[in-house]
């Protein structure tokens, strides 16, 4: 038992570092890092552009200072109040002192600056390439998967079973076949098939007078000798009896089956 709930933890933890190693998550995760990433930058960008104005504020009010303890040593001069005028200058140097530590410190923050939006603008870039690059690599993930699928459902895929079926139809289909070509002979040998044959005959010598008929009244042709009426038999009943072609009276039945026939062509005569 205890063997047992050791697989299946095993199993548990197998399948849960599958999912988290799916290449699909992953790349989104590193997608998202590196947004996070290039935001925390932007902010820090933001901070050193705010230093650097904070530095050029104080760098001009440093030059302003400047300029009016120069105007107010020179109105004490025009005074006559050199103590004053004094005064007023070395206050000046001190301040321009710190002026030109401003100066520098402005430039610094210039150049940093400078170098930190560069940083940002490549990082943009990364970022947008990596972007496509995941975007790219997530639809060969999904196509590899489909094929996989496919070549999985490929694998079981056999025509044994449907091959064999359509043998079996196929041979079901000729048994058929000469079963129906045996019962046409068996009826064609038939006393109904000689009836159907002579039937036929008869049919063909009437079309065929019908025609020759057509072919004088039309002048393509030479009247056909009449047919003695000994030699015609009619078969039918009513008014739509056909004629058939001469019946042998020299016949010597072989059978009761011939004589029969006989009997029936004789009937058929007398009518």
């Amino acid at each position: 038992m205890f063997a047992r709930l050791v697989r299946w933890f095993k199993a548990l933890f197998n399948r849960t570092m599958n999912r988290l190693e799916d290449p699909e998550m992953m790349l989104d995760q590193a997608r998202r890092d590196m947004q996070e990433v290039l935001v925390a930058n932007r902010e820090r960008a933001v901070q050193a552009i705010t230093q650097k104005n904070r530095l050029q504020g104080m760098y001009e009010e440093a030059k302003k200072k400047s300029e009016q303890l120069e105007s107010q040593a020179t109105m004490a001069l025009r005074q006559g109040n050199r103590d004053l005028a004094r005064q007023f200058i070395r206050e000046k140097a001190n301040n321009d002192t710190v002026m030109t530590q401003l100066q520098t410190s402005v430039a610094q923050a210039q150049q940093a600056v400078d170098a930190v939006k560069i940083a940002i603008k490549r990082q943009e870039e990364e970022v947008r390439k990596k972007t496509a690059e995941a975007l790219a690599m997530k639809a060969q993930w999904k196509q590899a998967q489909i094929q996989n699928t496919i070549s999985k459902a490929l694998e079981g895929l056999t025509f044994e079973n449907q091959l064999e079926s359509f043998g079996a139809a196929a041979e079901r289909i000729r048994d058929a076949q000469a079963e129906a070509s045996a019962r046409n002979e068996m009826f064609s040998n038939s006393v109904q098939g000689k009836i159907m044959e002579m039937e036929d005959q008869a049919i063909d010598y009437a079309a065929e007078e019908e025609l020759k008929k057509l072919e004088e009244r039309l002048g393509m042709g030479a009247p056909a000798p009449a047919v003695e009426a000994s030699q015609q038999v009619s078969l039918g009943t009513g008014d739509a009896a056909a004629e058939l072609p001469p019946v042998p009276t020299d016949a010597v039945p072989a059978s009761e089956i011939d004589a029969e026939l006989e009997a029936l062509e004789k009937r058929v005569q007398g009518n």
